[in-house]
């Protein structure tokens, strides 16, 4: 995906981008290119690759989620930046936590951000489950890239959003992992509020959106080991 069919595919999912989003949108794919030599980051390098499979990627949750509202987001597990540092760049009013357990990520994230001169974001160098007894109930979304099964997801990080909020995750096929979650999201207080199943521009490789909306609050039911987590960072 070049640049001209980045913006006309935006365009499909009713964003559109400034000159100055699509500038910090470069800056990032050269340091992310940069930095990638000497950490591992990304296994996709190729410049169209980056385009379409994180940043359009990443921008697809629009489907499930106004960015319009002033809202604040945690992206656990959020790698090299995805989707968080890329909703904060084309959508400057959002105020958004990035997790991540590995400091090097972390590192690389604080210079971007710097680098960037954006504002309302930070990061943080927590395991998700460590992070979210500290910040129970605080955000109105959590989001989440291709990081984990959603039981998983659930167990770490599921008491981080706000009672009535929701956790929106971004993945391939699901059908056979929600079978195995569906114990998870009841118990711990959720509900699954849509599945949003669409192919990704140019390859047409299956993407689901998953959006659990939090129906009550459940705290207090945490730790549990609904899928038997082998610790991990994640």
């Amino acid at each position: 995906m070049n640049k001209e069919e980045f913006v006309e595919s935006l365009k499909e999912l009713n964003i559109n981008i400034t000159d100055e989003q699509l500038k910090n949108l470069e800056t990032y794919y050269k340091f992310l290119i940069e930095k990638n030599q000497v950490m591992n980051l990304t296994t996709i390098i190729d410049k169209e690759e980056v385009y379409l499979k994180h940043f359009y990627d990443s921008l697809t949750i629009v489907k499930e989620m106004d960015p319009s509202k002033d809202i604040k987001i945690c992206d656990i597990g959020t790698g090299a930046g995805f989707p968080g540092l890329v909703l904060k760049i084309v959508f400057p009013n959002l105020k958004i936590v990035l997790i991540d357990a590995l400091e090097k990520r972390i590192k690389f994230l604080d210079e971007l951000i710097e680098k960037l001169e954006l504002k309302d974001i930070e990061t943080a160098h927590k395991r998700i489950e460590d992070y979210s007894k500290e910040h129970v109930e605080e955000f109105d979304v959590v989001v989440s890239r291709a990081v984990a099964k959603t039981n998983i997801l659930l167990e770490l990080g599921g008491q981080l959003p706000k009672v009535g909020g929701y956790t929106i995750f971004l993945k391939g096929d699901v059908e056979e992992e929600l079978l195995n979650s569906e114990r998870a999201i009841k118990e711990l207080g959720y509900k699954i509020a849509n599945k949003n199943f669409f192919l990704l521009p140019k390859e047409n490789s299956k993407r689901t959106i998953l959006k659990l909306e939090k129906t009550q609050s459940t705290s207090k039911k945490y730790p549990r080991d609904f899928a038997k987590i082998k610790k991990r960072p994640l």
